[in-house]
């Protein structure tokens, strides 16, 4: 039996899953990141090709007598959904073997390649099946799903200037404005404002407009903040909580669109919550799983079981079984 790879490129790092055709993951490994859209095809294919050869380490340190043949490979990607967005990713995996002289033998055909978004592999991983209903909260946020029929649906996930409700970039942006709107006595009393200054060791909060518009922060920055929302929130700071709240709201009515979409009333489903947002001290997920139980009893609300590399992996190898 040969093995399949699993990789999960994101905007910070890349993780390499090695799994054997039995299901049995031998070795993981990461690197840099590989969004292709932000570093570069090439600058991503190093770093996926660093990923693979760092699982193949561990797997060989750990005693790995397996067969060292590769029969597929699943990459999942931030932003790959459109069909062009596949046909390079797919281009760039073909590429992989050429990247790094590995002690591997490459024996990949074109139908045990599998490109998906990052939201798919999630799903897969988090799961530890193609078949529920995913819903992150990170910096980002969105719902995701798939059902028996092969039929995927999602909600939200339109990015920071369109959407994202309920992503941390979300609450940390509702959070610097009620604290602003606070100082200026145009909105009700709030700590986040002292929480922030704190935070960022400044001494007025004026200095937040050098802070955020003239140091250059990225959308991570500012959603980085969102924890100061979840401690405010979790000390029983109202107007925290009411954003909170909201974020609760706006995360359950996109799974519920999701779900609804693609399970019959009746129909149970595994509905994963992966996502940094939802391990906060303001208890978000604590709010979200019983109000998406009263709206769909069948929802079986878990965390992660894999990560999202796992997922990829996995869904390499049933491609591979198919």
């Amino acid at each position: 039996m040969g093995c399949v790879l699993g990789i999960d490129g994101g905007g910070t790092k890349t993780v390499c899953v090695l799994m054997e055709e039995s299901g049995e993951v031998v070795g993981r490994g990461d690197a840099g990141p590989s969004n292709y859209q932000t570093v570069g095809l090439d600058a991503s294919g190093e770093e996926i090709a660093l990923a693979i050869a760092a699982a193949l380490r561990s797997a060989i340190d750990s005693g790995w007598q397996g067969e060292r043949e590769v029969r597929g490979i699943g990459v999942g990607l931030a932003g790959v959904g459109r069909p062009e967005d596949v046909v390079v990713v797919y281009s760039l995996v073909q590429h992989l073997q050429y990247r790094l002289p590995l002690p591997l033998t490459w024996a990949v055909s074109p139908a045990a390649v599998v490109v998906d978004n990052d939201c798919a592999i999630a799903l897969a991983g988090g799961v530890g099946d193609n078949v529920g209903v995913v819903v992150i909260a990170g910096t980002g946020a969105i719902a995701y799903g798939r059902n028996h029929e092969g039929i995927t649906k999602r909600a939200s996930g339109w990015g920071y200037l369109l959407g994202d409700e309920g992503s941390g970039y979300n609450i940390a942006q509702q959070g610097l404005r009620a604290a602003v709107r606070a100082h200026d006595g145009r909105g009700p009393s709030t700590t986040i404002g002292a929480l922030l200054q704190d935070h960022l060791s400044i001494s007025t909060l004026e200095e937040l407009i050098e802070v955020v518009y003239r140091r250059g922060w990225s959308v991570k920055d500012i959603a980085a903040l969102a924890t100061i929302v979840d401690t405010a929130a979790a000390d029983g700071d109202p107007i925290a909580n009411t954003i909170i709240d909201n974020a609760v709201e706006e995360l359950l009515l996109a799974a519920r669109v999701v779900s609804e979409g693609l399970f019959a009333p009746g129909q149970s489903f595994d509905l994963v919550t992966s996502g940094g947002m939802w391990q906060g001290m303001s208890k978000l997920r604590d709010k979200f799983a019983p109000a998406m139980r009263a709206a769909i009893g069948t929802a079986n609300i878990i965390w992660p079981r894999h990560e999202p590399a796992y997922g990829a992996a996995m869904l390499a190898l049933h491609k591979l079984q198919d």
